[in-house]
C-alpha cells in the first residue's frame, strides 16, 4: 500500500511539473492581430498624415541620439518602424544599411529614407525577430515596444541579434501615459456602472525598464523620461487622434462598447480635472521612456576589481577643492 501512494504521489508530482514546464513565461496581454489591424486601418486612411505630429517628433528625438554615437553602423534595424518615423532621419553617412520591420505591411510601405541610405523592408512582428545572432551593430525602435507581451523576450532576442559593443536605442510609452483619459473612463464608468474596465491599455513602468535590460544582459545602460503634454479641445478629439495614430486600445480584455453616457461622464470630469484656468481644451500627458543598453564587448571599459582605489573617500573633498590635483597618502 505504501508502494502504491508513493507512486501516485511521484506521478502526481510529475503531472504538475510538466503542467507547470508548458506554460507560458509571459501573459498575453495584448491582441497582436487587432494591433496589426488597427496599423492597416490608420495607414490606409486618406489623412494618416495629420496624425504623426507625436511620433514623428520622438522619433526625430530618437535619431539625434543614434547620431551622438560617433561611430559608422554597418547594418542596423529599426523594430516596429511605423512609417518611418526614425529611418526619415538617419544618415547614410551614419548608417550604411538599415532593416526595417513592422507587423503592417501598409505602413511599412509608406515609410521612407534619406537621400542614399539603403534599406531593406520586412514584414515581421516585434515578438518573432528572425535576426542571425551577431549579425547587427544597431537596433532601434520607436513607440511600439509597448504593445509587445513578451518584453523580456523580445530584448533577448534583440541582445543576441547584436554584435558584441553593438547598441540598442529605443523609445516607448511609460506608465504615466495619459493618465487624465485613463482616471476620466474609470471615474466615469465606476459612477455609472458601479465598476471599471481597461479602455486605456496598460504602460511599462520606468522602474521596470532598467531590471529587464539587465536580465536581457545589456550593459552601461542609459534611461530617462521625458513628457509631451499636448492640448486637444476636448476628450473626444484626444480619443480620435489616438485612433489615426493607431494607438487605440488593444488588450484582450478591452470592452467591445462604451455607452454614450460614459463618455460625455468622462468628458465633463476631463475637464473639471485637468483643464487649466483661462485656457481652453483639456491637456493630455504622453510619458516617453528613452532607453541605451549596449551588448558587452572586449572594449568596453570595465570597471576595476574590489580594492584597487589608491584613493580614499575621506580625500574627494579636499580634492575637489584643488581641481582633482592632490597627492594623497599610501596609507590614507
Amino acid at each position: 500500500m505504501l508502494q502504491t501512494c508513493a507512486k501516485h504521489f511521484n506521478l502526481t508530482k510529475w503531472v504538475a511539473w510538466r503542467a507547470l514546464s508548458t506554460q507560458p513565461s509571459h501573459m498575453n496581454i495584448f491582441d497582436r492581430n487587432a494591433k496589426m489591424l488597427q496599423k492597416e486601418r490608420a495607414a490606409l486612411s486618406a489623412d494618416v498624415g495629420l496624425y504623426d505630429y507625436l511620433k514623428e517628433e520622438v522619433g526625430f528625438r530618437l535619431a539625434d541620439r543614434v547620431f551622438d554615437i560617433k561611430r559608422e553602423f554597418k547594418a542596423a534595424a529599426d523594430i516596429g518602424c511605423n512609417r518611418g518615423y526614425i529611418s526619415k532621419h538617419i544618415l547614410a553617412e551614419c548608417v550604411e544599411h538599415l532593416t526595417l520591420t513592422d507587423t503592417s505591411a501598409s505602413m511599412l510601405e509608406q515609410a521612407k529614407g534619406t537621400p542614399g541610405l539603403k534599406m531593406h523592408k520586412l514584414v515581421q512582428d516585434e515578438e518573432q525577430l528572425q535576426f542571425e545572432e551577431n549579425s547587427l551593430d544597431l537596433v532601434i525602435s520607436s513607440l511600439s515596444l509597448h504593445w509587445v507581451n513578451d518584453l523580456p523576450g523580445c530584448f533577448a532576442k534583440i541582445k543576441s541579434s547584436l554584435k558584441p559593443d553593438g547598441v540598442f536605442i529605443a523609445s516607448l510609452f511609460g506608465g504615466d501615459t495619459l493618465y487624465e483619459l485613463r482616471s476620466s473612463l474609470q471615474l466615469a464608468e465606476l459612477e455609472r456602472k458601479g465598476g471599471i474596465a481597461p479602455h486605456v491599455s496598460p504602460f511599462t513602468q520606468i522602474r521596470d525598464i532598467g531590471s529587464l535590460l539587465n536580465r536581457a544582459g545589456f550593459t552601461m545602460l542609459t534611461i530617462d523620461t521625458d513628457e509631451l503634454v499636448i492640448g486637444y479641445p476636448s476628450m473626444f478629439e484626444l480619443m480620435w487622434d489616438l485612433k489615426g495614430m493607431a494607438e487605440n486600445n488593444a488588450a484582450f480584455n478591452r470592452p467591445a462598447h462604451v455607452s454614450r453616457e460614459t463618455l460625455l461622464a468622462a468628458s465633463a470630469i476631463y475637464k473639471e480635472l485637468y483643464s487649466k484656468p483661462n485656457e481652453e481644451g483639456v491637456p493630455a500627458t504622453f510619458q516617453i521612456i528613452y532607453l541605451v543598453g549596449w551588448k558587452p564587448g572586449p572594449n568596453q571599459p570595465q570597471p576595476l576589481p574590489r580594492g584597487t582605489p589608491d584613493v580614499s573617500l575621506k580625500d574627494l573633498g579636499t580634492i575637489f577643492e584643488k581641481s582633482g590635483k592632490i597627492k594623497v597618502d599610501k596609507d590614507s
